[in-house]
């Protein structure tokens, strides 16, 4: 049966990181960025900085180990790293902003290059730009920045959380004011995805150290029964559903006809043949999550405009998987129309000859997710139900839970971020006491339906975009964006304008 052969699919997907959603029929430990499975010698993937580029300069902070506990092991330092661009800033005595991105989890670098909202709006706010990188990520990791140690077990990963993570950021950021002389000078927060929600957190935890918060597809509310398991896949299946109802229809009925085949005698060597994969590695369950894993991550970032945040893709991806499929070239191959659709994910370079399932890279280094999905970060996103282009399958928490303690040893905390943040009532809730937040989310990220989707109050504000993709809105701008991307823009800008000019207009007062 294919649950009990992705839970053995599931410690494979640890050591090679190639989605961590093995399967969107079993254990699912949710979509993370990740790089395609394509064998990296025919791709060429982008050059890392060497410390120093245009767009920042690479600086590290001393940073503690344990910021909630005062024993001998908690003062332990680690080098935590962070990059920074002064081009625009009007200095200390003008109390020019700073606009901070809270990191996500993988290499700072990858988040600044696909965050050009923030260099983009510097010269209009004369804003110093940082971005920290999340501890446990990148070159931030400690006990001495050795990998093999900080991720050896659980006593290490331990102090891999997203509290100790908001710690670093507010003593990065006060110490940084200091060094500075720009004590008085204002800090918003900005974020997307994993890195949203920490904005939108750090805004509530730490308030003294931000004045305000934009949070872009931040899915603070996909937690302990507030958001339904189904809501992920039912959004992909609408994208896909809206773009062309044979396109679904062709998804859909793929996943039995792919397995009846693996079964048939020169089943597997038909199906890799088909889908162009190499000759070292093929199996069925793997074939279909790295199908899956296509349709999410497309459905997840159908930009308006030609991107190269996950892999190379063109603009309005989902429409070109839609027209591959529907291609009346090939015929009723069901397969040729699955290989069209996979390729504008995995190949729309046109690089690769064939597709390694054994291989996944991990330029980004997102590996360590996994650890996070397995204490707190757990956010159902598994369901699919009768209509979805996914095998029906049920949210099972028991599942996780038992491979989380497998291979980690840990028994997950799935009340712990609703017990720490909130989550339940929040309309009520942060109504009575947040400020100066937006939360932007676009219709067709499949994350959206986890997202804050209608204001809070005046200051809390909801930004929603029909058309919109995960985090559209921080990309850099270009000449072909839609009118309603530059108008959602424009509207954080004058909102975070307020926000800074209300400070202002404070600290004249106070002095």
């Amino acid at each position: 049966m294919r649950i009990e052969a992705n839970l053995i699919l599931f410690f494979w997907a640890f050591s090679i990181f190639s989605c961590l959603c093995f399967s969107v029929s079993s254990v699912n430990f949710g979509y993370r960025f990740h790089s395609s499975a394509i064998k990296a010698e025919q791709v060429k993937l982008p050059r890392k900085s060497s410390g120093t580029n245009k767009l920042y300069k690479t600086k590290y902070f001393t940073q503690i180990l344990d910021h909630f506990n005062f024993n001998p092991k908690s003062y332990q330092k680690f080098q935590h790293r962070y990059l920074i661009n002064d081009t625009y800033w009007g200095g200390p005595k003008k109390n020019s902003p700073i606009f901070v991105y809270t990191g996500n989890e993988g290499d700072i670098e990858w988040f600044a290059q696909n965050t050009g909202f923030m260099f983009d709006i510097a010269p209009h706010f004369q804003a110093l730009l940082v971005f920290i990188e999340h501890r446990f990520y990148g070159k931030s990791i400690p006990f001495g920045g050795d990998k093999d140690v900080a991720y050896s077990n659980a006593s290490t990963l331990g102090y891999l959380t997203s509290t100790q993570a908001l710690a670093d950021y507010a003593t990065l950021i006060i110490d940084l004011k200091k060094n500075l002389t720009a004590v008085d000078a204002p800090v918003v927060v900005f974020g997307g995805s994993y890195g949203g929600m920490l904005a939108s957190w750090f805004r509530l935890k730490y308030p003294h150290v931000a004045i305000g918060a934009l949070a872009s597809s931040a899915p603070i509310l996909n937690f302990e029964n507030i958001t339904s398991p189904y809501s992920f896949n039912n959004i992909i299946t609408q994208d896909f559903r809206s773009e062309s109802e044979n396109c679904y229809k062709v998804i859909k009925g793929s996943w039995k006809k792919i397995e009846d085949t693996g079964k048939q005698s020169g089943g597997l060597e038909l199906l890799r043949k088909s889908f162009r994969i190499c000759k070292n590695f093929i199996d069925v369950d793997v074939l279909e999550s790295w199908l899956e894993t296509a349709f999410a991550y497309t459905a997840m970032t159908d930009y308006p405009t030609p991107s190269n945040f996950l892999n190379p893709m063109p603009a309005y991806p989902v429409k070109q998987m839609c027209k591959a499929i529907d291609d009346p070239k090939s015929g009723n191959d069901t397969f040729a129309k699955l290989y069209g659709a996979a390729s504008v994910y995995y190949n729309y370079s046109g690089t690769a000859t064939c597709f390694n399932l054994a291989y996944s890279p991990d330029p980004h280094g997102l590996d360590m997710w996994s650890w996070q999905a397995c204490t707190e970060m757990i956010m159902p996103t598994s369901g699919s139900n009768k209509e979805s282009i996914f095998p029906e399958n049920q949210w099972n928490y028991s599942r996780r839970a038992a491979a989380c303690k497998a291979f980690y040893g840990v028994h997950p905390r799935p009340n712990w971020i609703t017990t720490e943040f909130g989550g339940h009532d929040i309309y009520r809730v942060l109504k009575r006491y947040g400020s100066n937040m937006i939360f932007f989310n676009g219709l067709r990220d499949p994350w959206s339906g986890g997202g804050v989707l209608k204001n809070i109050s005046k200051t809390i504000v909801a930004i929603v975009a029909e058309q919109g993709a995960h985090h559209v809105d921080l990309r850099f701008a270009t000449k072909d964006d839609p009118k309603w991307l530059r108008d959602v823009r424009q509207m954080e800008i004058n909102i975070i304008s307020d926000w800074i000019s209300q400070y202002y207009h404070d600290l004249a007062h106070q002095s």
